[in-house]
């Protein structure tokens, strides 16, 4: 009998269902209803905030991200503070302060889960409306964090203190990104405020002078460093 055909040679591609979405795809899919907050939805969400709020109290502060080096406002007391069920991370698209609409920045929010440790700031009551006013302003100008009260632990005792933790059910909510795109996307966003690289080293560099070790910062500035003297050599 004759030979039969020779076989065709078949390849299969195996793709990764694990591949981790290109940076590009998560900045279109984060930027599709992102919208900056009017004046007056911004105050509606401030006067929710301090419904229970009286006129003669003073009022804590948390602050975990650039409030720990640049609060900005004046405070009769700060206090080192704990604060347990949430944790520090890069977890929130910047597409004002510390990035732009097209090249979002990253700057930290409060996630679930965990603990932190920050600065309280003591506000006199008679500087709170103002305070909180700009705070708000700076905080929350596209509504991406849910502002909480909530017990911060610290060496003179408990204090109940506003806190800003990220709202999960936003678009501004950033998850699933590989260190290598977090170091990029840090290392190339510029803002109103400023470089992501300038903010993410100054929380870091200002929490280790108050004695607050964040191991996951820590590894994210020995990149970003890393990252910044392969530039400097290869531009000699």
């Amino acid at each position: 009998m004759p030979p039969g055909p020779c076989p065709i040679p078949v390849y299969i591609a195996f793709i990764s269902v694990n591949q981790p979405p290109t940076l590009e795809s998560l900045f279109a899919a984060s930027g599709s209803s992102f919208r900056l907050l009017t004046e007056a939805e911004r105050q509606a969400s401030l006067d929710a905030a301090m419904a229970h709020w009286h006129p003669q109290q003073d009022v804590w502060v948390f602050g975990y991200g650039s409030l720990v080096w640049r609060p900005d406002f004046d405070y009769a007391e700060r206090r080192s503070a704990l604060l347990k069920g949430y944790h520090r991370a890069l977890c929130l698209w910047s597409r004002v302060n510390r990035g732009t609409p097209e090249r979002p920045g990253l700057v930290f929010g409060l996630d679930v889960g965990g603990s932190c440790r920050g600065m309280a700031y003591r506000v006199p009551s008679r500087q709170v409306p103002d305070t909180l006013h700009e705070l708000w302003k700076r905080e929350m100008p596209s509504g991406a964090y849910i502002p909480k009260w909530l017990s911060c632990r610290t060496h003179e005792g408990n204090v109940k203190a506003l806190v800003f933790t990220m709202d999960r059910s936003k678009d501004a909510y950033v998850r699933g990104l590989t260190r290598d795109q977090l170091v990029a996307v840090v290392r190339d966003a510029h803002g109103t405020y400023g470089p992501c690289t300038e903010y993410v080293l100054e929380t870091a560099q200002a929490l280790k002078a108050a004695g607050i070790h964040d191991k996951k910062l820590e590894a994210v500035v020995l990149r970003l460093q890393g990252a910044a003297s392969a530039i400097d050599m290869s531009g000699r």
